[in-house]
């Protein structure tokens, strides 16, 4: 399965020291090895021509977004022409209202915040006539606007579908199977201590991808990143990881490089929690970040997945 060399690997704080000894050659080599697997995922889609729809899921900051790009680019430089579309862009209006969660609040999660409907009719259409008209979710007015975008699936055309519930067979179920091929992107390793104990887990590093993110391009507090996490990770539990089988291609998006390139930033911004039990948390992380050669994040390659979480 792609992506598992890096996966097998095991990473330690000192191995991912060493090799920041020299940085520049560091951060290129992991841009580089994550580049070289979504290539070989294109060249595996474009080796059958009846894979028209490419179902691309993973949890939240696991690099999806820039997955999808850098697979739509290396699918035209192979000579198809492909299509970047968001399941979020399904989602109902807010006016309509969303089903609610166990504590009563809305459940943005859940795959029935999506018009299942208003999907099944959008893909079938293309598939069957090689057109059509799909939405476009405004997050700042909580509004769908319906016939917004025209896409069109030509004879060499690929349209990649990304996004948190892209590997639920309800999105699917109408679709001939043929025409699916199916990627789960994640944060798929671990890093270890000299002991061989988990220093940060899979969920700890999507989460410092994450508070950097957030911070940096949506004005998110710390508190409020671990706020929301909570609810991101039981959404991951109960719509995700149950159709992670389903993938016929598993990319691991770690880069070993990324303790040391996001160290600095995630420190300073640990140090401005203020609730009591994320102070304690972000203590902890403080401690094990500061394990980490700082790594200056402005020498990422331009084209590195990093880049969505730094700028």
């Amino acid at each position: 399965m792609i992506g598992m060399k890096s996966v097998n690997k095991i990473y330690t704080f000192n191995e991912i020291n060493r090799l920041a000894l020299e940085p520049r050659k560091f951060l290129s080599d992991c841009s580089a090895d994550y580049h070289a697997r979504v290539s070989e995922t294109a060249e595996i889609i474009l080796s059958d021509e009846s894979r028209k729809l490419v179902m691309l899921a993973g949890p939240s900051s696991s690099g999806k977004t820039t997955t999808a790009r850098l697979l739509s680019e290396k699918l035209v430089r192979m000579g198809a022409a492909a299509y970047t579309v968001s399941l979020d862009d399904f989602y109902h209006p807010r006016s309509v209202g969303y089903p609610l969660d166990e504590n009563g609040k809305p459940d943005y999660e859940c795959v029935e915040a999506l018009d299942i409907e208003l999907m099944h009719e959008c893909f079938g259409n293309l598939l069957k006539n090689g057109r059509a008209e799909f939405p476009v979710f405004d997050f700042h007015s909580g509004e769908r606007i319906n016939n917004a975008k025209k896409v069109e699936l030509s004879e060499k055309g690929v349209i990649i579908v990304e996004g948190l519930h892209a590997l639920n067979p309800v999105i699917t179920e109408t679709l001939d199977e043929k025409s699916l091929y199916r990627i789960y992107v994640s944060v798929s390793s671990r890093v270890y201590d000299e002991n061989g104990d988990v220093l940060f887990s899979k969920r700890d590093l999507r989460f410092v991808r994450r508070m950097v993110r957030d911070y940096s391009f949506r004005s998110t507090s710390v508190d409020r990143t671990f706020e929301i996490w909570q609810s991101v990770m039981r959404g991951e539990d109960k719509y995700l990881f149950p159709y992670e089988r389903n993938a016929d291609i598993k990319l691991n998006s770690f880069h070993p490089c990324e303790p040391c390139v996001l160290s600095e930033k995630a420190i300073r911004l640990l140090r401005t929690a203020t609730d009591g039990e994320h102070r304690e948390k972000a203590e902890l992380m403080i401690d094990k970040l500061g394990l980490f050669r700082n790594t200056d994040y402005s020498i990422l390659p331009e084209n590195s997945l990093l880049r969505e979480f730094t700028g």
